[in-house]
């Protein structure tokens, strides 16, 4: 195994960009250290330059990985390219790896459970979206609202995750005739548009796209716009679909939870 430096970094980058959408959440992470955003990121891969399998370890309980050989992923894994004496998550992961995580688990004497399984959404022609006004961004003021709304927050952790999210990365919102955030939507550490909501007392009133729109047009040159959706999200998903983004049917995405 081997840990990737900034070159190689760029490097890897260009290969995954090959592999999109599959790739995405990998590319994301790559596409934003090589940008110079915040991170803590460790990149590893089974080999240079000809890799098959590359492990993200952003911090010691999350982990993303892409591979083109299930055999040399199990073997990394059973090598310990992740530390499983802990409680972790693999974020973004192929649900066709769920035999391979179940039996390495196993092995590790790791309790391993779905966290969720979710469509991997892609946009791949931004040009026919409009936007409209009362358009603005995320401050720190906003940070206990996003947190309270959040399907995974409402506590520090939570807090703290939001908070470095709106101070490093892009956010879009709707404000109300007030001021307020009536309908937002972050772009998490991996390029991808993450914690969308539009505040109660606005839904029906035809909120929820533009934030989504805004975004898109905004996006990073990354060449890449998406977003998981939850699979029992039927709401987003059709908002999704409306605004142009697809998925490819014949591969689905999961967070998969491991503690010992």
């Amino acid at each position: 195994m081997k840990t990737l430096n900034r070159d190689e970094l760029h490097e890897a980058e260009k290969v995954l960009r090959t592999h999109l959408p599959k790739s995405a959440k990998v590319y994301g992470f790559l596409f934003g250290i090589t940008r110079n955003k915040p991170h803590t990121l460790e990149v590893i891969v089974d080999s240079w330059p000809n890799f098959k399998v590359i492990i993200c370890r952003p911090d010691p309980k999350k982990v993303a990985f892409f591979c083109t050989d299930d055999h040399m992923l199990k073997t990394m894994l059973l090598d310990d390219a992740i530390d499983w004496s802990t409680y972790f998550l693999i974020g973004g992961a192929d649900v066709r790896h769920d035999e391979i995580l179940r039996n390495v688990s196993s092995s590790k004497g790791v309790t391993p459970k779905y966290f969720s399984l979710v469509h991997l959404m892609t946009l791949t022609d931004p040009s026919h979206i409009d936007i409209e006004s009362r358009i603005s961004c995320l401050d720190e003021s906003h940070i206990g609202l996003v947190n309270a709304t959040w399907t995974f927050g409402g506590d520090e952790q939570g807090f703290r995750n939001i908070k470095n999210l709106i101070e490093r990365f892009p956010t879009c919102c709707i404000v109300d005739e007030k001021g307020q955030p009536a309908s937002w939507v972050l772009v998490c550490n991996y390029c991808t548009m993450g914690m969308l909501y539009t505040v109660l007392e606005h839904r029906g009133e035809g909120l929820r796209q533009a934030p989504h729109q805004h975004h898109v047009q905004e996006a990073p040159q990354s060449g890449l716009v998406y977003c998981f959706i939850e699979e029992e999200n039927q709401l987003f998903y059709r908002i999704f679909r409306n605004l142009g983004f697809t998925e490819d049917p014949a591969y689905r995405a999961a967070w998969f939870e491991f503690s010992c």
